[in-house]
């Protein structure tokens, strides 16, 4: 579209500069025009209109109409091409509009998908969270007494985890769904994007190719146009040549040089030089005209003479009667008389022949003057001088006229004679009888002789007249000879012309030079298509190498699938082994229970311990050797963990590369058609140009062929006429042929120059005085804007002055009110005391008039009292009457004022409605403004990268315009001049222009007020939407903060990472908020602009009216100086030739511009197949000979600039330009830092891809070891499971040796294989800290997929030899990987190469940048400065409206002065009046006094005088009247024009009130627009987080199924790139077939030029062809993305089943790791509660074993004693008690009582010293021997004595020399165990290494069988060892294990 429009806008400008062309030839006309007509004007003051004259006006009138007739013919096609781009404009926008609706409802839609969406999700979380809830409420703890239980529970337990986990799944399925549809929406969302992409490109691409249209058509238009022009003026030249030669031939060798434009030009210098002398001679024959002109009055004052000589005839005939006596005495004199008449007679006679004399020598002077006329005129036959001869005859018939007046003047002075002669023949009748005539008549004689002196003058005159006729003769005898010389002149212009023709030659074979060389660069460009259609063949190869490793990776992938499915079978069977397992164990815990019970019974019916002790022992044994093999199979589970985790990490890297290399795949294909895009239309340009070139070629040899055989031809015909002169002849003819040819060529040249010169320059003043105007009218506006600020802040001032002084007011009101209601109530009190007082007093005065006359004293004192109180209460009561009136005033006042308040406030009320309804109306305006600038800013985006191309040409039009609109405001200024010259202005006109000019002032400040107040309402409305988005982002970060709680919070990952990327998106949606804020208050700022800028309007009115002012002060200047109107049309003229040739000038210097490009592409395509540095030397040598051309020119250019530069300080359009470009280049390096960022982040990740290609080989590497070594230990632990022998403990010591020596091997291999890898790795690593969080939730995932491969890998090792195979297979693969490695890293260093030459790229636009930044600086300092100038003009132009207030203000005084001095004029006449009335009086009193009547005049002079009085006393008052009439005519004129101005002053308020509520709505609508669209951004980043989050969970599992369908992708789109490819030959096929068509319509529009019209609409025809052929293309294409559409939605439904039956995959493995965490979980449970049973039996069997022997001290001692308290009958009781409680048999206590009866020693020494069974190993001291025969108290404080002092010092009570309580063999096994299931355990047992066993229990604490003591060398018990090792020194007495009494002391114990 805008293509289009710029060729539109081209083609008018071309037509444009056609139309200036012409108008500058039509100027040039009219101005010889005129100069012929001035010229001429002298000649035509009597003479008629000559015929030659006639002939040339209409000749000039012919060319005039046919110019008017080609410029209608131009604006009929101008109106067509403005209507078809209009209908196009309008099919656009509706278009438009179509599409803005359809994305409209897109958007609805998904708006409610999305709300459909996020009610899902919260369902889904509500869910989540109550399932988490149940799950937690579970007890994963629980102490059990029995095994029994603990089972039972552990199966409760499980069932719940399935119901637990089919919650999980269901949600998880949810989920999935729902981000696959959101997937599927983002990737619907994509692919509509690209099909737009593709659109516009295809857009793009069709303008391209329109604009290159009309650029050829326009090019080839002017072409033609000037290949037309010069054949014309050639044909017309050789025609006139021809002329010329036939007219020499005939005539002979004189006229040679007759054909040469500068003698013709020196011949009318002659003629005009002539032509002066001729003025002068017609000035000198009008002086003559006039001398006879005075003849003739004095002939008249002759006549008048006669006249009174008749009447004095009458009077003589009268006194004829009285003289005739006297007849007969004058007889005498009579005679004498006649004598005197023939001498007069005589005298007559000789005038009469000195008149004729003089005609004789006019005649005379007249047949020289002729002969001389006719030797000139043969002169000019032989010079071709026609029309001078013309002219010189018109001066013969000049003088022929006046010689006819001068002959008509003789003959009437010859009757004037005669009419004497008879009037003297008369006289003479009457002389003889008169005397007194002789006087008269020598009166007469007097006159005549006078007449003959004048005569004798006119004859003088004559005669210089015929010298200056000689003069005129010599003249021309000079002019020959000039004639001569420039001959001679013309012969030396020949030779310089010989040179010239030399030099042009020397040219052609330059210009021949370059079209070697542009046939050398067509060359080079055709070597350059070969080298990138090499690069194409390169790139494909690349394509198909990296298929082949695309289905290398799927290979691989397949069979990794395999080991997968492969592990889990394993996996599955190691599981059913493990519940086999644990069924044995279960087994032999059932058997041990047995065995117990039996040993129980058996130890109640036995009494032999070893037996016991030996079954112990053995089963003891068996239980560490089953604990050693499941410690062992533990190890051998985890090992298969830790294989399958690797297995899985290894697969999600290789999915990972995939994906990689997928996205690679389709970035290279996607760039390999860009770069094969770019190709073609380069190649396409370069062939469009070497079309142009070869097209222009062709015509240029064309012309030379056709005008070398014209030339040939016009020679043969010439060598044919010549033939019959002589060879001398012929020779001069030819040279002069050639020499005629050149100098056309040369004069055609250069006048070409001087037009583009002119159009230059006339340009440049244009742009200047345009850009000076608007940067007058921008600082007026400034300067006009600050003034009324300062108003509006003194008159806000003064407003909120006159509230507080209206509020004061209020207050005080109110105070006034209270008082006054005060008094009001205090005076109704005090009337109500009156009443009561008066009536009071009324019945005092009753009781006085019934009291007794005789009163008493009290009365009177009280009635004295009362009065004197009454008169002071009424005395009161007249001051508050008083007060009241006072105050009632006051109110009356207040009640007024408070009136004029309320008004005031309802009319303030009022404003702020009409302005708050103004307010609502601009909020509306701006939401529509704001919603329209993102319309326009999202269409400005999509245009920029179209712009940028055409910046140039943008650039010409704007001037162009320029052009145009400085001429229609120079066609107006001079509309206004004519206008003014027409209307004089009077000094009333003007004043009212003062007048019209304030109000109009007054009016802009009042509406500049409102503006204010509105833009600060504005102002206010964006800052109280700022506050909302800020609370908006408040709130947002106070979600965020909450959110950031409940992550720290909650102990859930997945709701977690969501939070995280939530937190993420709401951060960038901040961002963007704030950025489309800063957006909003730019778009606020530039409507504030334009709003200044509408107000510019009014201020180019102001300046249009100080223009007309001016123009009135010039009219007085132009009357004055008319001569200098040719002098401007002059400068016009050169002007506009120097505007044409700036037009040239910026034209070439394009031209130059596109060539350097040119070159510079080349140069640097070439330098991989290497350029001539020759050519390009030649090239930089025409470009400085150019540059040496173009200086010259510009230094004629500044020699005529000189007159026009004081125009050149400013552009305004510059400065825009300026900065429009600066705002393009910002974009545009923001748009190239963002791909340099997309740039870097494919080349991490391309990196990253590799990184986990070569981790996944080491790994794969790791795998095959890690499987070999547990096939190793699969054997060893077989054969170890069926061998059941005590040398478990080195066993168990051996594996993990052996195991760690299997790692070492593993880890030796690959180390040597990967070394170099790994440095690459280290390397990449670096680059990669960015990407490492999600690499280590990618880990996560691959630790639980290698868990559960690590249960599936023990069926692997029966399979071991099927896996060597697999390796080796996959080791092939491997070695791919890594060749397919180095050719990415060959194609990353290419893109790299890319990026260096971008970043220069990039570097070089930086520079371009700060130099323009630089002149935009420059300019900036001009700008001030020109400002700096304003600001002094203004103050000038303030000086000057003062001064001439100053003036009309002394004006007005004199008109004042005026008046009243015409008053006192009047008076003083009627004071002179009444004087000569006076005088009058006294004149008839005086005759009235002669008369005698005094009293009558008295009473007369009385009446007089009153009368006078009256009168003076009327006139006074007449005056007053008609003084008062005046100022009142002047009040009414004044209050009609204050009338006028206010209504104008309304109905420019009511626009302009109108026009702001408009803008308000439309400002309004605008901001909910814009809101809208932010909201719809809002919305669309939110589905853009989303999307990208969807796709960050698809895309690690999206690559396993979707390799194979890439792969038909790949191929269906190679197979569309063919058929695209062979699209774009047929339509290159096409073009160059177009190409050849418009050649040839070029060679016929050449042919035939008469048949333009029909020709251009032919083209439109073929151009509307090709038009239908693009559509017709575009519609092909269109089906075809739909076709692509349809198998992209195809292969996405595909990719979506794959995707979701990867997701099942990944569910179900993902609860395969959950159940077996809970299976490990459980077992570590179970070994706990073992070790826990372990020890609790061990404790029992230890307190069985010490309490079987043992007897608690308190009991005996209480029964010693109770013995000894006890009666002596009842002893024996007691005695038998004790021996029950010490298992002593009823026999043997009766034969113990029947003993005891002859003494105690036995049973004393017995039990305190004897040796019985009973008596433990303590050894005896050597002072304690067996005494028999002391006392009971000795021995008892003897035993105790050993008791108290222990035979072992105590042990150190150090945690070092404990040693730990659990088994050696259990410790090891905790050494191969991994931390965190050690950290299990020890928190599960009560983390017992930690616990000291003296502050744990004494069952916790101290297991009296030590398990260590099993073993074939330690002690059976702990009482057996050192006591120092084990316990503290306070053991209990031993008792023998024989006595079974420890349930009896128990049962002591409990009660």
């Amino acid at each position: 579209m805008s293509s289009w429009l710029e060729g539109l806008g081209s083609g008018l400008g071309q037509s444009l500069g056609q139309v200036g062309g012409s108008l500058a030839s039509l100027t040039g006309h009219i101005s010889n025009f005129t100069k012929d007509m001035l010229m001429e004007g002298t000649e035509e003051v009597e003479a008629e209109f000559p015929n030659s004259r006639r002939k040339e006006i209409e000749a000039i009138h012919a060319v005039l109409r046919s110019e008017n007739e080609r410029l209608k013919k131009l604006c009929t096609d101008l109106e067509e091409k403005h209507e078809a781009s209009e209908l196009q404009i309008k099919q656009q926008s509706t278009s438009y509009r179509n599409q803005l609706q359809q994305k409209e409802v897109e958007i609805s839609h998904l708006k409610a998908r999305q709300i459909a969406l996020q009610e899902q999700f919260l369902k889904l979380q509500s869910a989540a969270q109550s399932a988490h809830s149940g799950a937690g409420g579970v007890p994963t703890t629980t102490a059990s007494s029995s095994f029994g239980y603990g089972l039972s529970h552990a199966s409760a337990f499980h069932d719940d985890g399935m119901d637990f986990g089919d919650i999980i799944s269901s949600q998880q399925e949810i989920n999935r769904l729902s981000n696959e549809v959101s997937r599927l929406e983002s990737e619907v969302g994509h692919w509509r994007h690209i099909a737009q992409e593709l659109k516009q490109n295809r857009s793009q691409e069709i303008d391209d190719h329109q604009h290159e249209m009309s650029v050829l058509q326009n090019a080839h238009q002017q072409k033609l146009t000037e290949i037309s022009r010069r054949h014309r003026e050639e044909l017309s030249d050789y025609e006139e040549r021809i002329e010329e030669l036939e007219n020499l031939l005939q005539q002979g060798g004189s006229g040679v040089t007759e054909t040469d434009h500068s003698k013709i030009q020196e011949m009318q210098k002659n003629i005009q030089v002539l032509q002066t002398e001729k003025v002068e001679s017609t000035n000198k024959i009008e002086e003559l005209e006039d001398q006879i002109k005075d003849i003739n009055k004095k002939l008249s004052s002759v006549e008048n003479d006669r006249d009174v000589l008749r009447r004095e005839q009458e009077q003589l005939n009268v006194e004829k009667r009285q003289i005739i006596e006297e007849c007969e005495r004058l007889k005498l004199e009579c005679s004498k008389l006649q004598q005197s008449d023939t001498v007069t007679e005589k005298e007559r006679i000789l005038p009469q022949s000195t008149s004729l004399e003089e005609v004789f020598r006019l005649r005379q002077a007249l047949s020289d003057a002729e002969n001389e006329i006719m030797r000139l005129s043969s002169l000019n036959q032989d010079n071709s001088l026609t029309e001078d001869n013309l002219k010189l005859k018109m001066q013969v018939q000049v003088l022929e006229k006046e010689k006819s007046l001068l002959s008509q003047e003789k003959e009437e002075l010859r009757i004037s004679l005669s009419k004497l002669n008879n009037e003297y023949e008369v006289i003479k009748s009457t002389a003889t009888r008169d005397t007194s005539l002789d006087s008269k008549l020598r009166d007469l004689r007097l006159n005549l002789e006078a007449k003959e002196q004048e005569l004798n003058q006119s004859i003088n005159e004559k005669e210089i007249l015929v010298a200056e006729l000689e003069e005129l003769d010599k003249q021309n005898q000079a002019a020959t000879k000039h004639m001569i010389l420039i001959k001679d002149q013309l012969s030396k212009q020949q030779n310089e012309g010989d040179s010239i023709i030399s030099k042009l030659k020397q040219d052609l074979d330059d210009e021949k030079k370059r079209v070697h060389q542009l046939e050398d660069d067509k060359m080079n460009i055709t070597k350059e298509l070969d080298v990138q259609k090499e690069k194409l063949i390169q790139s494909e190869l690349v394509l198909n190498e990296l298929h082949l490793t695309k289905q290398k990776l799927e290979d691989k992938v397949e069979d990794l699938v395999d080991q997968l499915n492969k592990s889990q079978k394993n996996n599955l069977n190691t599981q059913k082994e493990n519940f086999e397992l644990k069924e044995h164990i279960r087994q032999n815990e059932e058997e041990l229970s047995r065995v117990r019970n039996e040993l129980t019974h058996s130890l109640n019916q036995d009494s032999s311990s070893n037996f016991k002790d030996n079954i112990l022992k053995e089963r003891d044994a068996e239980v560490r050797y089953l604990k050693q093999n499941l410690s062992e199979l533990e190890q051998l589970n985890e090992n298969l963990k830790k294989v399958a985790f690797d297995l899985k990490m290894e697969n999600e890297k290789l999915v990972l590369a995939c994906e990689d290399i997928r996205h690679q795949l389709e970035e290279t294909v996607a760039g390999n058609n860009q770069i094969s895009l770019e190709k073609n239309t380069i190649v396409e340009t370069l062939k469009m140009e070497k079309g142009q070139i070869a097209a222009e070629l062709c015509q240029a040899e064309k012309r030379l062929l056709e005008e070398a055989n014209k030339y040939k031809q016009t020679i043969e015909e010439l060598s044919n006429a010549r033939n019959l002169n002589t060879s001398a002849l012929q020779l001069e003819h030819e040279r002069l042929i050639k020499l005629n040819q050149e100098k056309d060529f040369e004069i055609a040249k250069l006048k070409k120059d001087i037009e583009q010169m002119d159009t230059y320059h006339k340009e440049t003043k244009e742009i200047l005085s345009s850009s000076l105007e608007e940067q007058k009218q921008l600082t007026q506006l400034i300067h006009e804007k600050e003034i009324l600020i300062k108003k509006l802040e003194d008159r806000s001032s003064e407003l909120q002055g006159e509230l507080d002084k209206y509020s004061q007011a209020i207050r005080k009101n109110e105070i006034l009110r209270q008082t006054i209601e005060e008094k009001d109530r205090s005076l109704g009190s005090m009337k109500e005391e009156n009443n009561h007082l008066q009536e009071e007093l009324e019945r005092l005065r009753e009781q006085q008039s019934r009291a007794v006359p005789v009163a008493e004293p009290k009365t009177l004192d009280s009635i004295t009292g009362l009065e004197s109180e009454v008169s002071q209460l009424n005395i009161i009561k007249d001051h508050l009457e008083e007060e009241i009136k006072h105050y009632q005033k006051i109110i009356e006042d207040q009640n007024q004022s408070k009136m004029q308040l309320l008004q005031s406030l309802q009319e303030q009320k009022k404003e702020m409605d009409e302005f708050r309804y103004q307010h609502e109306q601009m909020n509306v305006t701006h939401t529509q403004l704001f919603l329209e600038k993102d319309e326009e800013i999202k269409n400005l985006q999509k245009t920029i990268e179209q712009i940028k191309s055409q910046l140039h040409e943008e650039r010409q039009d704007i001037q162009t315009e320029n052009s145009d609109i400085f001429q229609e405001t120079k066609v107006q200024s001079l509309n206004i001049e004519n206008g003014s010259e027409k209307h004089d202005l009077s000094k009333a006109e003007t004043e009212k222009l003062v007048k019209g000019i304030k109000e109009r002032e007054l009016e802009i400040k009042l509406l500049n007020e409102k503006n204010i107040s509105l833009t600060k309402q504005i102002d206010q409305l964006s800052k109280d939407e700022v506050g909302k988005l800020t609370q908006i982002i408040q709130q947002k970060d106070l979600e965020i903060q909450a959110l950031h709680a409940r992550i720290s919070s909650a102990s859930y990952t997945q709701d977690v990472v969501y939070l995280q990327q939530q937190l993420q998106a709401y951060a960038m949606e901040r961002e963007k908020v704030l950025a489309v804020l800063s957006e909003k208050t730019r778009e606020n700022s530039h409507l504030k602009t334009e709003y200044h800028k509408m107000m510019d309007i009014v201020a180019a009115k102001e300046a249009a009216l100080i223009k007309l002012q001016d123009e009135n002060k010039k009219l007085s200047t132009r009357f004055e100086s008319s001569s200098q109107d040719m002098f401007r049309e002059t400068v016009q003229n050169l002007s506009r030739i120097i505007r044409e040739k700036d037009i040239e000038i910026d034209a070439l210097s394009q031209k130059c511009q596109t060539l350097l490009a040119v070159l510079q592409t080349s140069s640097s395509g070439n330098e991989v197949g290497g350029v001539n540095s020759n050519q390009f030397e030649e090239l930089l040598q025409e470009r400085d000979k150019l540059k040496q051309q173009v200086k010259k020119m510009e230094e004629w250019k500044q020699q005529v600039m000189t007159t026009v530069q004081n125009m050149q300080h400013e552009s305004a359009q510059l400065q825009e330009e300026l900065h429009q470009l600066q705002a393009q280049v910002l974009v545009e390096s923001d748009n190239n830092s963002k791909l340099q960022v997309d740039y870097t982040g494919l080349i991490q990740s391309y990196e990253q891809n590799e990184t986990k290609l070569k981790n996944f080989g080491q790994e794969l590497a790791q795998v095959q070891h890690s499987i070999g070594q547990l096939c190793n230990t699969k054997d060893l632990l077989l054969g170890k499971l069926d061998i059941i022998s005590p040398q478990l403990s080195s066993g168990s010591s051996l594996t993990p040796q052996s195991a760690e020596s299997l790692r070492a091997s593993k880890s030796d291999v690959p180390s040597e294989s990967s070394q170099f890898v790994q440095q690459e790795i280290e390397e990449l690593r670096k680059s990669l800290q960015e990407k490492d969080a999600t690499i280590r939730t990618l880990q996560e995932n691959n630790h639980r997929l290698s868990d559960s491969i690590a249960a599936s890998s023990e069926l692997e090792r029966k399979k071991y030899e099927q896996t060597d195979s697999e390796i080796k297979e996959l080791k092939e693969k491997q070695d791919i990987l890594q060749k397919s490695l180095k050719e990415k890293d060959l194609l990353i260093k290419a893109k790299s190469d890319q990026l260096l030459l971008s970043n220069e790229n990039f570097t070089n636009k930086v520079n371009e940048n700060e130099l323009l930044r630089q002149a935009v600086t420059n300019l900036k300092e001009r700008i001030l400065i020109l400002e700096m100038d304003i600001s002094k003009l203004k103050g000038e132009n303030e000086k000057i409206v003062e001064t001439s207030r100053g003036k009309e203000t002394e004006y007005q005084a004199l008109q004042e002065t005026n008046m009243k001095f015409s008053m006192m004029l009047r008076e003083r006449e009627f004071e002179c009046h009444s004087m000569k009335e006076k005088a009058l009086a006294f004149e008839q009193l005086l005759k009235e006094k002669e008369q005698g009547k005094t009293g009558e005049l008295n009473q007369l002079l009385n009446a007089v005088k009153s009368m006078q009085e009256k009168t003076v006393t009327f006139q006074q008052e007449r005056d007053q009247i008609m003084l008062s009439l005046k100022q009142k005519q002047m009040e009414n004129s004044a209050l009609q024009n204050e009338v006028q101005r206010l209504r104008d002053k309304e109905f420019r308020l009511n626009q302009e009130l109108e026009r702001l509520r408009n803008h308000l709505l439309e400002s309004e609508a605008s901001y909910t627009r814009e809101v809208l669209a932010a909201e719809e951004r809002e919305a669309k980043l939110r589905k853009k987080v989303t999307v990208l989050e969807e796709k960050l969970v698809s895309s690690s599992n999206a690559m396993e199924n979707a390799s194979h369908q890439a792969n038909v992708q790949v191929e269906s789109l190679q197979e569309q790139l063919n058929v695209v490819s062979k699209q774009r030959d047929e339509i290159a096929l096409q073009l160059s077939a177009s190409q050849e068509q418009v050649k040839q319509y070029a060679l016929s529009l050449a042919n035939l030029q008469m048949v333009l019209e029909h020709f251009q609409q032919e083209e439109k025809a073929m151009y509307s062809a090709e038009l239908e052929k693009q559509k017709q293309l575009i519609a092909e294409w269109k089906k075809k993305t739909e076709n692509l559409e349809g198998k992209v939605i195809s292969l996405q439904e595909r990719l979506d089943e794959a995707n979701a039956a990867l997701d099942s995959a990944s569910r179900l493995t993902e609860q395969l790791d959950l159940k077996e965490e809970q299976i490990e979980e459980l077992k570590k449970q179970n070994e706990l509660r073992q070790e826990m049973l372990d020890d609790v039996q061990k404790k029992l069997m230890n307190l069985v074993n010490s309490t079987e022997g043992k007897v608690d001290k308190v009991l005996m001692r209480n029964l010693f004693i109770g013995h000894f308290h006890t009666p002596k009958n009842q002893r024996h009781e007691v005695l038998r008690l004790m021996g029950s409680i010490l298992g002593v048999k009823r026999e043997e206590m009766e034969q113990l009582f029947n003993e005891d009866r002859g003494g105690v020693t036995r049973w004393m020494t017995g039990w305190l010293g004897g040796g019985s069974k009973s008596v433990p190993n303590t050894p005896l001291r050597p002072n304690q021997q067996s005494v028999f025969n002391s006392s009971f108290s000795e021995l008892f404080v003897k035993f105790l004595e050993t008791e108290s002092h222990p035979s072992v010092p105590p042990p150190k009570l150090s945690v070092y020399d404990m040693k730990p309580l659990d088994s050696p063999g259990r410790r090891k096994l905790d050494t191969n165990v991994p931390e965190s299931f050690k950290d299990t355990a020890e928190s599960r047992s009560g983390r017992r290494a930690d616990v000291n066993s003296f502050l744990a229990p004494r069952s916790a604490a101290v297991p009296l069988i030590n398990p260590a003591g099993l073993r074939p060398g330690g002690p059976g018990h702990l009482l057996l060892k050192p006591i120092s090792d084990v316990l503290p020194t306070f053991t209990p007495l031993p008792v023998s294990p024989d006595n079974s009494a420890g349930v009896v002391l128990k049962d002591l114990l409990k009660q």
